[in-house]
């Protein structure tokens, strides 16, 4: 006989596969569905999660994060003296870097560009294991804001904005409307995680910032090189003792005490991708059960198609086939089936790619590194191939059981399959039905999920509200007065401008990731023992910003533009702080201090209390409080302009860009986009989940009927001699449907009661990413069996209907 991958057999196993047409589309189209949608969601997993980051020995980096759960931060990244101080203390470092991303306003007056930047420290590069490719770094010396304007590039913007000038070391181009020189070039492909700097500059301070009462202002992101035989664990305990030695003489020791102060040391690739990995891994579950039910569809469709060549395999034994050269036979067939589509799966999978990168998977951590590459076709191909084996087993199994002289006779006189084939078959439907079942309760939850987020009010209305983006350059702005003046001269054109309702001005606008939270002291409060002061979100605010967003006016008064010129210091806070406070009572008049000690000189009076609004997206459930302060008293560099108008919003860009333009030629506005796009970005993260996840929930709902269909019908033709005789000796139809509906049914059952289970499993792994809806949902369950029901039944009845016609002459006449 021929070997397994002889031409001979590969010759005879096409001419069989393309003979029969039907059956090979109906593996290849099933198998290319099932595979491209693993292909899709695998690229995206193995870019955010599989893939080692892109620099040397990458498993060495990890960052250090601050820590007050007592004080409802978890997450603050660390500040500029953890920097100094961390660097020579922390033996299991062998590098310490600072990193701050940002953006600047780069050229000359009339022609500006906002772009991308990063401050960092000396040794960010050399800690990263990244080498320049022209040029050095920075020095200790330009950690100073004195010795400060010089770069380094990336080589995307060398080439687009030096045009790859080989002698770029030691030219200048503006930035912030100041000379900065290039002292060095990146080499080609460098990208921080998922940062979009175009250019570097350095972290610099002045003397007071690296000061032990700032060691908590935390601006930054440290990250470190693990030294030679040093861990996490070694690094995590280092820092915990050197933080322990460091409280005794912190200027807010009592203060960090109560708030539970620790740092955390991470992996840094885990840190990054830390809230896309739950949702990615389900995904990934989600298209795998998927596989798993096309597989038992095409074992079914497998032993059926063996049952019919039997008599086939049986005469090739009697002529001395061996049972090896039976099995190598199929496992040539369904290898070459798997690959073929495999094929078809990989160019399914690169469309599904594209698919995913416009339902916003390049938003998400590392999202730009996803692609279809030679990898992710490497490892399809590969699991293809496990595919196609694994169809083979049970066809071998089949096979191997069955014995010579009874297949003969029995097909001799048309008689059924045994009762164990029977059996698998029925238990691969239940096994089908059961996995659809939860893959369609997940969709449910998703969607449910998504419903409720999409449903919960923001706090604010963005409709017909444009928003704008504006860093004023410290060199034109240095204090407060000149920026206060821009800001009242822009509002004002703004204001006079047709179609505009009303402008506003924050310096954290809600839904662009842009929070800024701080600890806050208030007037008359005292601390339980256990307790700790809390941070809240803070941010500086014009008088019309509330009137722009629609955000109610709940007690008081809000800001106004008088308020920045006089002398009484009054802020505004919002509903969740005042119930914080003075539950049942008024928050009018109450006194605090931006900052964790009260102090009388910097007290602010509470003059208006308004509504809460979501600030970081629509899932938001942390009643953190908000306080907002006269643009005045917090007048940062950066802030978002918000304007409300009776136009639509896209149609106030051009002039929101002009007016700016007008007042000062060197300043661009940044992420102009309507406060809707804003909104709608903060949901991407679940909304294409469930979006996915429907759509693999229907695929495998068409999965599970034509399985269901296909054996039963297969049933209905293998027993007709059966149903001819039983309608011959007075069997009524309706006798007949009733029993293989019947039989339809306990399928059914039998399948729910296990996806019943695994519903309840992936309920819980779920758990975490849900809305306001439990894990154990009873209306999504039952909505799920309810939709099984009807699609089961219905591609149950086609062929019991079949069988209910069957004439007792034409089934004996056939035979």
């Amino acid at each position: 006989m021929s070997s397994l991958l002889s031409v001979n057999s590969l010759r005879q196993t096409l001419r069989r596969l393309a003979r029969e047409r039907g059956f090979t589309a109906t593996v290849v189209l099933t198998l290319a569905l099932c595979i491209g949608a693993n292909v899709a969601i695998f690229a995206v997993v193995d870019a955010v999660l599989v893939r080692a980051l892109p620099f040397p020995e990458p498993a060495g980096l990890v960052t250090a994060i601050n820590a007050y759960p007592g004080a409802g931060v978890d997450r603050a990244g660390a500040s500029l003296p953890n920097y100094y101080d961390r660097k020579a203390a922390i033996k299991a470092f062998a590098s310490t870097a600072i990193f701050q991303g940002g953006s600047a306003t780069v050229g000359d007056a009339g022609s500006p560009q906002r772009v991308d930047r990063a401050r960092v420290s000396p040794e960010f590069f050399a800690t990263l294991g990244v080498p320049l490719a022209m040029g050095r770094t920075f020095t200790e010396e330009e950690m100073f804001y004195k010795a400060a304007n010089v770069a380094i590039l990336t080589d995307g913007y060398w080439r687009a904005h030096f045009h790859a000038d080989p002698a770029v070391l030691g030219k200048t181009f503006t930035v912030d409307s100041q000379p900065v020189t290039v002292i060095g070039v990146l080499p080609p492909g460098f990208r921080y995680l998922s940062e979009k700097a175009q250019f570097f500059i350095p972290a610099a301070s002045n003397p007071d910032d690296r000061k032990p009462d700032r060691r908590h202002s935390n601006n930054f992101s440290l990250i470190a090189r693990l030294a030679p035989g040093a861990t996490l664990a070694t690094a995590q305990a280092q820092i915990d003792a050197f933080n322990a030695e460091q409280i005794k003489d912190d200027p807010f020791a009592n203060l960090i005490k109560g708030a539970g102060y620790r740092t955390n040391v991470f992996s840094l690739h885990a840190d990054h991708v830390r809230e896309v990995r739950p949702i990615l891994l389900i995904l990934q579950g989600g298209v795998l059960f998927l596989l798993l039910i096309g597989g038992v569809n095409l074992v079914n469709l497998l032993l059926i198609r063996a049952s019919g060549r039997a008599k086939e395999i049986a005469v090739r034994q009697a002529l001395g086939a061996s049972r090896r050269d039976i099995a190598n036979g199929v496992v040539l067939e369904t290898v070459l089936l798997a690959l073929i589509g495999g094929a078809l799966g990989l160019a399914i999978g690169a469309a599904g790619v594209r698919l995913l990168a416009a339902l916003g998977t390049d938003q998400m951590p590392l999202g730009a590194t996803i692609a279809f590459d030679g990898r992710v076709a490497l490892v399809a191909l590969a699991g293809a191939v496990v595919v196609g084996l694994a169809l083979a087993v049970p066809v071998i199994w089949f096979n191997s059981h069955t014995r010579l002289a009874p297949v003969l006779q029995a097909e001799s006189r048309g008689g059924t399959v045994t009762r164990s084939t029977q059996r698998l078959r029925h238990a691969f439907i239940v096994t089908q039905v059961g996995l659809a079942y939860v893959l369609l309760a997940g969709a449910g939850l998703l969607g449910l999920s998504l419903e409720r987020v999409l449903a919960t009010k923001p706090g604010f209305n963005a409709d017909q509200v444009l928003t704008g983006q504006i860093a004023l350059p410290w060199k034109n702005y240095p204090e407060n007065k000149p920026r206060l003046a821009f800001v009242e001269r822009l509002l004002s054109e703004l204001r006079a401008q047709p179609g505009v309702v009303a402008v506003g001005l924050n310096t954290n606008l809600p839904m662009t990731g842009d929070t800024n939270d701080n600890a806050i002291a208030v007037e008359g409060i005292e601390l339980k023992p256990g307790d700790t002061i809390r941070a809240h979100y803070t941010s500086g605010a014009t008088a019309d910003y509330w009137k722009a967003l629609n955000i109610p006016l709940l007690e008081g008064r809000l800001l106004e533009d008088a308020d920045n010129h006089r002398e009484q210091r009054v802020c505004v806070v919002d509903q969740d702080f005042a119930r914080r406070y003075w539950p049942g009572q008024s928050a009018l008049g109450r006194r605090l201090v931006n900052g964790p000690t009260f102090a009388e000189k910097e007290a602010f009076t509470i003059v208006g209390v308004v509504g809460s609004v979501k600030q970081t997206n629509l899932a938001e459930t942390t009643a953190q409080g908000a306080i907002y302060f006269p643009y005045q008293h917090y007048a940062a560099m950066n802030f978002y302009l918000v304007i409300r108008s009776t136009l639509p919003a896209a149609t106030l860009a051009p002039m929101l860009q002009k007016t700016v333009l007008s007042i000062d030629p060197a300043l661009p506005v940044n992420d102009i986009k309507s406060m809707q796009a804003w909104v709608d970005g903060s949901v991407v993260v679940r909304r294409s989940p469930a979006v996915l996840a429907a759509i693999f929930a229907a695929v495998a709902l068409l999965l599970a009927a034509i399985g269901t269909y296909g054996v039963l019908a297969y049933a209905v033709s293998q027993r007709r001699r059966e149903i001819g005789v039983r309608m011959a000796l007075g069997a009524r139809p309706g006798q007949v449907l009733g029993q293989f509906l019947g039989l339809g049914v306990r399928l059914l059952g039998a399948g729910t009661a296990l996806g019943l289970v695994g519903a309840w499993a992936v309920g819980r792994a779920m758990k975490s990413q849900l809305f306001g809806v439990d894990a154990l949902h009873f209306g999504v369950l039952g909505a799920t069996a309810a939709v099984l029901l009807l699609v089961v039944l219905a591609a149950t009845f086609l062929p019991s209907h079949r069988a209910s016609r069957v004439s007792p002459i034409d089934a004996l006449r056939d035979d």
